[in-house]
């Protein structure tokens, strides 16, 4: 028997009310801060993310689903969105229209990880991006449009960590030092970290081995690294916030895990757990337009993990509206009975009226407890005595009251709308 490939899941009917209500919540808080949407292909150039997110990240050495097709083009499966939209941007001279351009995304991404709780090879990102504004107010912006829908979907006891990671004037002398001090701590190192020494320093903050969080804590501080305008934009973003009245924490050993970041960069994570699971994360990246061989242009941007979302939906017991509209199972007994229920069914649907032609059975029990079984709101009885009378029986589950009525298509809609 096959399965799902490991790291993948199937989105089966019962899980499907999540979806319905995330992409809803979507489209109405990205309506509300003026973001259109976009969406790009699966597959990309893979020299997108080598130059995008970084050549020594973890991402696109050890992640990425990279392979040859049949014209020998190197092409990788879509890891992230941010890279991608910021091709599209170029692409399209969307750089030519008014500025800043806002665009958001809801995209599968793909990733050779291990998989664990929320975490797939084949995982769903809802993203934003705002590429053309360099002001800290669309940092706020950004930041509050995240924490907005995770607000709108239910979820609660949220929390929000930024960090000003400095730019390529005074991120240098942050990175040497940083370095150095952790050269003084080699021989305490994890694999990881050892590796990271010298090609991703700065993800040496990142560890999540229990033996490197104490030299995480004494490690130098970046935000005394920043230059004055790194400051400036770094203060004047953290009164915007309050402007809001968004909580927030400093957190000054936050990085993000791709090279293209600058200055702010944020997570939001679910406190409803004793470990805290990331929902939200994201920054910016000033640089990236022109690695990708455009004019330098500012940018910001988030990604949400929606099954991430809908894991700590449950976690914290959210309740999900269900849908409410009646839900009709036509029962009928013999051919002729059948004959009818194909009419009235079609007739129903093209009213909105969801609508189930019920099993071939002689025994109206049975199609009664098929009735129940899918959680149907209506039966329409028809045998033998309403054919011959031209009536039929509306019996609601509910209630259980039932009521005979003359087989015309008014009055069927009115009981049932």
């Amino acid at each position: 028997m096959y399965k799902s490939p490991r790291g993948t899941s199937d989105i089966l009917p019962e899980n499907q009310m999540y979806w319905r209500i995330l992409n809803k919540n979507i489209e109405k808080i990205s309506l509300e801060f003026a973001y259109e949407r976009i969406d790009t292909p699966i597959i990309e150039d893979a020299n997108l993310f080598v130059r995008g997110i970084g050549e020594l990240t973890d991402i696109v050495e050890k992640e990425t689903y990279t392979f040859k097709d049949r014209g020998d083009n190197l092409l990788t499966l879509r890891p992230e969105g941010t890279a991608p939209i910021c091709r599209a941007y170029l692409q399209h001279g969307m750089q030519n229209s008014t500025q800043p351009t806002r665009l958001y995304y809801v995209l599968p991404n793909f990733r050779y990880e291990r998989p664990q709780s929320g975490r797939y090879r084949q995982h769903h990102q809802f993203g934003a991006e705002n590429i053309g504004e360099s002001d800290p107010y669309i940092d706020c912006e950004i930041i509050e449009y995240a924490w907005r829908f995770l607000q709108s979907v239910g979820l609660s006891m949220l929390n929000l960590e930024i960090n000003s990671i400095g730019d390529k004037k005074c991120r240098p002398k942050y990175i040497t030092d940083l370095k150095e001090y952790y050269n003084s701590q080699s021989n305490n190192l994890c694999k990881d970290c050892t590796r990271r020494l010298n090609n991703n320093t700065l993800r040496l903050l990142d560890c999540k081995n229990s033996d490197c969080q104490e030299i995480i804590s004494k490690a130098p501080n970046n935000l005394d690294y920043l230059c004055n305008e790194c400051k400036a934009h770094w203060q004047l973003l953290l009164l915007y916030l309050k402007d809001i009245k968004l909580p927030y924490k400093i957190n000054s050993r936050l990085v993000r895990g791709f090279d293209y970041y600058t200055r702010t960069v944020f997570e939001i994570s679910s406190k409803s757990n004793s470990s805290p699971i990331a929902i939200a994360g994201g920054g910016r990246y000033d640089g990236l337009i022109q690695e990708l061989g455009g004019p330098e242009t500012p940018g910001i941007g988030f990604g949400i993990g929606i099954e991430r979302v809908i894991l700590e939906l449950k976690n914290q017991k959210v309740s999900i509206p269900k849908n409410n509209k009646n839900k009709v199972v036509i029962a009928s007994i013999g051919v002729e009975s059948r004959h009818i229920s194909m009419h009235i069914s079609s007739i129903l649907r093209k009213n909105g009226i969801t609508t189930i032609v019920g099993p071939s059975s002689k025994n109206l029990r049975r199609q009664l407890k098929y009735a129940s079984s899918i959680n149907s709101t209506h039966v329409i009885i028809i045998g033998d005595e309403e054919i011959q009378k031209n009536t039929l029986i509306i019996k609601n589950l509910t209630s259980g009251v039932q009521n005979i009525i003359p087989n015309i298509s008014d009055e069927i809609i009115k009981i049932l709308k």
